[in-house]
């Protein structure tokens, strides 16, 4: 690789972001980043982020930028924003958006970029903050092949499966749609869980009979412990997925389909935040369900 191949420029150090810092600096890439929390930044740099001061500093620096960010207003205003990259990109570079966004947003932002030369990728990721910082995570990219080429070695940093799903927008759509089937799979299983302890059940027994039989999914892999043992460690946010099924749910708006389960989905996962479960891990949907049903 070459000097300019070798740097990496990172917006966004929340806990994506924090494990996408350990793989590309043990990949022997050079990292310069950016975050609006200073004490997000100084936590990457004990992993190697070089950090600087501004969205656009980044796009100075680097001529390959990934973004890692809660939602598609972040996202526009690290790009277009004052001091945002826009203001330093050059033709030849690419932005990679590992957001889970807004796909029409995201669609337009790469239309954008596009009038500039600037390549873009939606490429989003299915897995969490711990598959990441491991390098088993799935990346869903919405894009041109080429422009995919120009990225696939960062991808490849932190994910052993990447799927071209489509243009500009597809990577955005097919991740709401795999986190609608996967949430809903978090939520069965916390009520089964949560039905087997009102009947006082033995919850580990419970899930290993769970994961033996025809009933498994791979959220009991993922959150069964947690939601068993009560662990909530963020490694991916309640509130976050609750953004994620309101997207889910102006997509079905979109496409004139109507989504009932997410719907109710909805409704639990926003209980949740509303009795303080909003920072806990996904596996918290367990209290959230139980604060719903008692209400």
């Amino acid at each position: 690789m070459d000097s300019a191949t070798k740097k990496v420029g990172l917006i966004g150090i929340g806990l994506v972001g924090t494990a996408l810092v350990k793989r590309f600096t043990d990949a022997g890439f050079t990292c310069i980043g950016y975050d609006i929390d200073p004490g997000a930044l100084s936590r990457a740099e004990f992993l190697g982020l070089q950090s600087v001061d501004s969205p656009a500093e980044v796009g100075s620096e680097a001529r390959r930028i990934v973004l890692s960010l809660p939602n598609s207003d972040f996202v526009e205003e690290a790009v277009e924003g004052p001091s945002g990259l826009a203001s330093t990109l050059r033709a030849g570079d690419i932005v990679i958006d590992t957001t889970t966004s807004d796909p029409e947003r995201s669609m337009e932002l790469a239309s954008r970029l596009g009038q500039q030369n600037i390549d873009f990728l939606d490429a989003t990721i299915l897995g969490s903050s711990k598959m990441v910082a491991i390098g088993t995570s799935l990346v869903m990219v919405g894009g041109q092949a080429e422009q995919i080429d120009k990225g696939r070695d960062l991808l490849e940093t932190f994910s052993n499966s990447i799927h071209h799903v489509g243009p500009n927008g597809k990577g955005a759509e097919a991740k709401l749609i795999v986190n609608l089937v996967l949430g809903l799979n978090r939520l069965v299983l916390a009520e089964g869980l949560l039905l087997g302890k009102k009947a006082g059940v033995n919850l580990g027994t419970l899930l290993g009979v769970l994961k033996g039989g025809a009933a498994y999914s791979k959220a009991m892999d993922q959150k069964g412990n947690k939601m068993v043992h009560e662990d909530f460690e963020p490694e991916a946010r309640l509130a976050q997925h609750l953004k994620d099924v309101g997207l889910i749910l102006d997509m079905g708006m979109k496409h004139d389909t109507k989504l009932p389960i997410s719907s109710l989905h909805a409704d639990i996962l926003r209980a949740g935040v509303e009795a303080g479960y909003g920072e806990q891990d996904n596996s918290a949907v367990i209290k959230a369900l139980e604060h719903y049903v008692a209400r």
